[in-house]
């Protein structure tokens, strides 16, 4: 009777693992591309500008290294914004709110990258450069997500500190110290972060009330954070000026200098008269793209002023 009864009870279903709907390129934009091709950039110019050479190979594995880094570090944000991505039109497409990919598959891959790019730069280049790589890596991917970008308006602000950091790494991969070239392009891409990230923020204002983020135009409002926006805007025109008089960037450096710090003061000043005649989403956007093409103007320039000096 006891057996009879027993193979009359359910058999439970045995687990059966899921396989994953993630493809590669799933994979590849956890890594935020567009943000690691400028990490990339940045780099290289660090590298370029370092006054010490390294080997060819040496320099392509460090700079290889950087970038799985920044993609780790991309990572480990969305692993970290999974909860607030699906709430936000610009972000609710990617590879975990869209459930291409799973929390923990994104954490798995987050560390490996992370792991993986640390070792690699310790090992080819120097471990400076990859406590560097390391720190940057957990302060982008872990306190700025996880923390700051939830707690404070100031968020961009402290949290530029990750983006600034790769064309030091780089020239700390080239030299094995820290020096004046590598601190000068880092403060050019940390009082650039404020303007560039407000402007956008100006633009998504309701994307991120709808998540809960404190983001300076929220929590102070519109003309305050003009007003913020005008005054990083004119210390990142005086230190993008900083190359030139430090003696690695030369004329045509300067004069690129000025003629986009011009740009950027004008877009920043006419935003403060588009807000008052409601046209805030034009100022901004306009800021928004002229700061990207600042950047990369200043890097390039410095890229090209450096490789055409290693021909002579």
């Amino acid at each position: 009777m006891i057996t009879k009864n027993l193979r009359q009870l359910p058999v439970p279903a045995r687990s059966i693992p899921v396989p994953s709907m993630a493809l590669p390129g799933d994979y590849f934009a956890l890594m935020k591309p567009r943000l690691m091709s400028l990490v990339i950039f940045t780099a290289l110019v660090g590298m370029m500008l370092a006054r010490q050479g390294q080997p060819v190979l040496v320099a392509l594995c460090s700079l290889l290294a950087i970038a799985v880094g920044a993609g780790a570090s991309g990572a480990l944000n969305m692993v970290g914004d999974a909860d607030l991505d699906p709430l936000m039109s610009r972000t609710r497409q990617r590879p975990i709110p869209a459930g291409r990919v799973t929390r923990d598959e994104a954490l798995g891959f987050a560390i490996t990258l992370a792991t993986g790019s640390v070792m690699v730069l310790g090992l080819v280049a120097n471990w400076l450069a990859a406590l560097l790589l390391a720190f940057t890596i957990l302060f982008y991917g872990v306190i700025y997500t996880l923390w700051l970008k939830r707690s404070t308006p100031q968020n961009i602000v402290i949290g530029g500190a990750a983006g600034a950091l790769p064309p030091m790494i780089g020239q700390v991969a080239m030299t094995g110290q820290i020096d004046l070239i590598g601190i000068s392009l880092f403060a050019i891409i940390f009082f650039w972060t404020p303007p560039h990230f407000w402007a956008l923020a100006l633009i998504k204002a309701d994307d991120y009330a709808r998540a809960g983020i404190p983001m300076m135009p929220n929590v102070a409002g519109t003309r305050s954070t003009h007003r913020q926006i005008l005054a990083y805007t004119l210390i990142l025109v005086g230190v993008s000026s900083s190359p030139y008089l430090l003696g690695f960037g030369g004329i045509a450096y300067l004069a690129v200098a000025g003629i986009g710090g011009t740009a950027m003061l004008l877009c920043a000043l006419a935003l403060r008269d588009d807000v008052e005649h409601r046209r805030a989403d034009r100022a901004a956007g306009r800021l928004f793209a002229v700061s990207i093409l600042y950047l990369f103007a200043l890097f390039a320039t410095l890229l090209v002023e450096s490789t055409v000096a290693g021909l002579r």
